[in-house]
């Protein structure tokens, strides 16, 4: 109860309730899950829940998913995923990557020591960008439905 995180429920002998700190980030538009699309921007803030740890100095954001190539990881059409954006990633990230054919999410990796990204559904192949550009890394998901 010192930290704030629990308070007393008046109403209630020996009543405890948690203290949800509220969270907020951008919601920046869509991200596609499958064939790479034109980055649509729409900011709107939308409540993050306090059990996704985000660290105030920090900049992060969250996008619509579109499409199923991310579906073996559990990422689905529709869900929110929440993006700690960075201009860098390490092999293995799932990240925003933005290549000559527009956005999209899918897992960094690398082959013949060119940065690639690969997809979480067998139906779907891997890009070979000529240009990749990072815009961020996830962190998080929300499941809408």
């Amino acid at each position: 109860m010192k930290k704030g995180h629990l308070k007393r429920d008046p109403y209630k002998n020996r009543g405890i309730i948690s203290v949800a700190q509220k969270q907020t980030v951008p919601m920046l538009g869509y991200i596609a899950a499958g064939t790479p699309i034109e980055p649509i921007e729409d900011s709107t803030p939308i409540q993050v829940p306090t059990n996704i740890k985000l660290n105030k100095n920090d900049s992060y954001y969250a996008l619509k998913v579109k499409g199923d190539s991310m579906i073996d990881m559990g990422v689905l059409d529709n869900d929110i995923v929440l993006i700690k954006h960075q201009m860098t990633a390490n092999v293995g990230d799932v990240v925003v990557g933005i290549t000559e054919n527009g956005a999209t999410l899918k897992i960094l990796g690398e082959k013949n020591g060119k940065k690639v990204l690969e997809p979480r559904n067998h139906r779907y192949d891997t890009i070979i960008p000529e240009q990749l550009e990072i815009r961020g890394v996830f962190v998080g998901l929300i499941r809408t439905e």
